[in-house]
């Protein structure tokens, strides 16, 4: 009797964790996209203080992007499984905000807000918990699956904005780093509810090593179009997000403007990504990649062209938030279909290497453009040319699974 409860539990234990693990994914992508979503909030207030230019604040960012992009936590989550890489990586990010508030210095600023944050994010962010939900998933949900952790992630655009907009008004921006701190001490501890390594479901996939399946990887063409499509992701959402609410205050809106732009973004990108994450189980991931990416570049020339007003920049954020984190799903979707799962978290974290590096570019840039010229319009103009690129770049890529070369 023994032996057969034991057997009917090792046969249900991935099917009953399923949803365990996607609400522990979910809350840990709703805090950490939100946090980092949202830290454009803090950019006037923080340069104000250490009496800096846009270009330091910028460069903190783009080295925790940097380091988001590190897919070190990725590698050790394929190994040792998701659970003690998040929860470990929470408190990194919890760690670096509560040194941020009390710094002084822009030492301090690079130590928090840059590298430990950076850091936290790489294992609190979507490129472990996509690999664990993976695992647990049945291939034919994976992509609406996906496009459902990734819409928790945008309400966390939604809520964080707003709340860390109404904690710095009301206690400082030092104080709502604390608050926000609080909030990954919470995420670290309910990380530890998922289940380990061995207990965390089939892999499809071939046994391969991770070398070998590394060596085909770098031999792949779509995975390399892969790559340079993210990095323009990468540079449209960093730049956005870091640089919109002071574009938006520097045309003259109110500063309740720039919080419910991000906030846009973030309820708007709920449907985007439920909506592409299901209808790429139902179409070519790589034909909606180009569809997306044509429509930010189409999006953004028509923002630039029109005058500047509430209407027009709230109405912008919510068009682009349908398309913010849409390319998540179907990027990470497009990996799994040619490599399987068993090293999903690893091979999705070298794609979002590129995104990473375009992040980086996009915040530093935008903070050396407008410090040296006074305006964003030569970053806008690069991002639009980009975003015609990248929709050129997903046309021929192969979704078919890589077979194993001899």
């Amino acid at each position: 009797m023994t032996a057969l409860s034991d057997s009917t539990k090792t046969v249900r234990s991935p099917k009953a964790n399923m949803w365990i693990v996607v609400a522990i994914a979910a809350i840990s992508v709703m805090a950490s996209s939100g946090a980092s979503r949202s830290f454009g909030l803090f950019l006037p207030p923080v340069t104000e203080t250490l009496g800096t230019g846009r270009e330091v604040f910028s460069l903190a960012i783009a080295l925790q992007s940097l380091l988001f992009g590190l897919p070190l936590a990725a590698f050790v989550a394929d190994r040792l499984g998701a659970k003690w890489v998040l929860s470990g990586c929470a408190m990194l990010f919890a760690a670096g905000l509560v040194l941020t508030s009390v710094t002084a210095s822009q030492f301090g600023l690079f130590a928090g807000l840059g590298a430990l944050v950076g850091f936290g994010m790489s294992g609190t962010g979507f490129v472990v918990v996509l690999g664990a939900v993976g695992r647990v998933v049945p291939p034919e949900r994976r992509s609406a699956i996906f496009g459902l952790v990734t819409a928790a992630g945008s309400a966390g655009i939604f809520l964080m904005a707003s709340l860390s907009q109404q904690l710095i008004d009301s206690f400082g921006w030092q104080t709502a780093m604390l608050w926000l701190a609080a909030i990954f001490c919470v995420v670290a501890l309910i990380a530890l509810l998922l289940p380990s390594a061995a207990d965390s479901g089939s892999e499809d996939g071939d046994s391969l090593s991770f070398i070998d399946v590394l060596y085909r990887a770098r031999s792949n063409r779509s995975y390399k179009l892969l790559i340079a499509g993210f990095f323009v992701c990468g540079f449209h959402v960093s730049f956005i997000a870091a640089h919109l609410p002071a574009f938006l205050q520097d045309g003259g809106l109110d500063t309740w403007v720039s919080s419910t732009a991000l906030g846009l973004i973030g309820l708007f990108n709920i449907g985007g990504s439920i909506f592409f994450g299901s209808m790429g189980d139902r179409m070519s991931k790589r034909t909606l990649l180009a569809i997306l990416y044509s429509l930010r570049a189409v999006l953004m020339s028509v923002f630039l062209l029109v005058p500047l007003t509430t209407v027009s920049a709230l109405l912008f954020s919510a068009i682009m938030g349908f398309l913010w984190l849409a390319t998540v799903p179907l990027t990470s979707g497009i990996v799994a279909s040619l490599f399987g799962t068993r090293n999903l978290s690893s091979l999705y974290g070298l794609v979002f290497v590129g995104h990473q590096l375009g992040a980086f570019l996009g915040v530093w840039l935008g903070g050396r453009v407008f410090d040296a010229t006074g305006s964003y319009d030569v970053v806008w103009l690069i991002a639009i040319g980009l975003g015609v690129a990248s929709a050129l770049i997903h046309l021929p890529i192969d979704e078919k699974p890589v077979q194993p070369t001899r």
